[in-house]
């Protein structure tokens, strides 16, 4: 799957003129919404169906600066799903180096704030979601 790609908006950096640390989870999440759309589970039809998938952790371990203009590319894999929760891992590029390694944790709860076991409520979903791990 091509990875997602962000370029560093000016407004983006410090006053030392790199990317400031906390916009790197903003970038998860379009990264994240990119991979969703990409495998036909869009935010809004997740929604539609009834299933929201609220941020549980996050973690990052920074590399490299980044700065503005430049295109960071970004791979989404699930690295975990089971039961009620999913681990997903990014890979931020800039060229061949890597300059950032995240994940989010996630849990499926409906509308109403339930827990949802995706697998046996939702199995075109989960199973979309299990492909892509067979695929990387």
């Amino acid at each position: 799957m091509l990875p997602y790609e962000h370029k560093i908006n000016y407004y983006e950096t410090d006053k030392m003129g790199i990317t400031h640390h906390s916009n790197y989870v903003r970038f998860m999440e379009e990264a994240r919404v990119d991979f969703l759309d990409k495998i036909g589970w869009s935010f809004d039809k997740l929604e539609e169906q009834g299933i929201v998938s609220p941020v549980l952790a996050i973690e990052c371990n920074y590399k490299k600066s980044t700065k503005f203009a430049d295109i960071v590319k970004i791979e989404v894999k699930i690295e975990k799903l089971a039961g009620l929760k999913m681990v997903i891992s990014y890979t931020f590029r800039l060229g061949d180096d890597v300059v950032c390694t995240a994940s989010s944790t996630h849990c499926f709860l409906d509308l109403n704030g339930k827990p949802v076991f995706i697998e046996k409520t939702y199995p075109d979903f989960f199973a979309a979601l299990k492909a892509t791990m067979e695929e990387a």
